[in-house]
């Protein structure tokens, strides 16, 4: 039951994950590589706050919320006049110096020794310390931010989005915006990524930057292009699949030095097998060029 339990739970945090990235790929058209950065600073400031300053859960989460939204827009406003190819190199460069400051910064985060005993969290006095008690708490989150996010995507704002990944030129011809629209959708993107970081840490109650390096943000990128960008329930089952493929390996006993190469033996082959046969993903909308 409570192996059971953990699997869910991930699926959560990662539904949340990827319906954030899927808003900056799926509805505007833009590879991002940078997103488990907004994840990692979601971790570590809450973590941070929670420990060093004696925060609530809460608060704490606001925050981090916010330090993500200040990090979207120093990294927003200047690559998002960029395109194509320069756009992708410029958030992968991101995500490579958050990295390193995550890294080698012993003295704020404790580098790659990691920061330990990080609290459980508590909402209203509902200390959440039972992987049950887990499993609503992030279920409640995920619907919560799913719902957010649809709101946001069916709104003018959101149609807006998808007429600038259809056709830029034809949308700022009608007056939008389209750099401003582009950026409010990147910090839209990294608020919503913060929360599932601080979930995992609450969660783990242990962090350190190698959960969220380059290849993170890769693994991200790679379940909304799966399931399919556009929609929602392209990154929903793109979540599910992902996360439950390296079970499936584990239950047909593969020794655990070939798993992992296994595991990204298959994960290259879908894609590449989607990216010819299907490139809009399993369920998604928006076609890859």
């Amino acid at each position: 039951m409570n192996y059971l339990l953990h699997i869910l739970i991930m699926i959560n945090l990662y539904v949340v994950l990827t319906l954030s990235l899927n808003i900056v790929v799926g509805y505007v058209g833009l590879l991002s590589l940078c997103h488990a950065a907004f994840y990692g600073a979601g971790a570590y400031i809450t973590t941070l706050l929670m420990m060093n300053a004696g925060l609530g859960f809460v608060p704490a989460v606001i925050i981090a919320i916010l330090g993500s939204i200040a990090l979207s827009i120093i990294i927003g406003i200047p690559s998002l006049r960029l395109k194509g190819d320069y756009f992708v190199l410029a958030t992968l460069g991101f995500q490579i110096i958050v990295f390193v400051i995550l890294y080698n910064w012993v003295g704020l985060t404790r580098g790659p020794y990691g920061i330990p005993g990080i609290p459980q969290p508590k909402i209203f006095g509902w200390k959440v310390d039972t992987l049950l008690e887990f499993f609503i708490f992030s279920t409640m989150i995920s619907i919560f931010c799913g719902f957010l996010i649809f709101l946001i995507t069916y709104s003018p704002f959101g149609r807006t989005l998808k007429a600038i990944r259809e056709d830029e030129v034809g949308a700022a011809a009608l007056g939008k915006n389209v750099p401003k629209f582009k950026t409010r959708a990147f910090i839209i993107g990294a608020a919503f990524a913060a929360i599932p970081g601080a979930l995992f840490a609450t969660y783990f109650r242990y962090i350190d930057p190698t959960s969220f390096t380059l290849m993170e943000s890769i693994f991200i990128l790679s379940i909304i292009i799966i399931g399919g960008t556009g929609n929602l329930s392209g990154p929903i089952l793109g979540s599910i699949i992902l996360v439950l493929l390296p079970e499936v390996l584990r239950f047909l006993q593969i020794p655990d030095a070939i798993a992992a190469n296994m595991r990204q033996i298959i994960y290259g082959l879908i894609l590449v097998l989607l990216m010819r046969f299907r490139s809009q993903g399993l369920l998604g909308e928006y076609q890859f060029q």
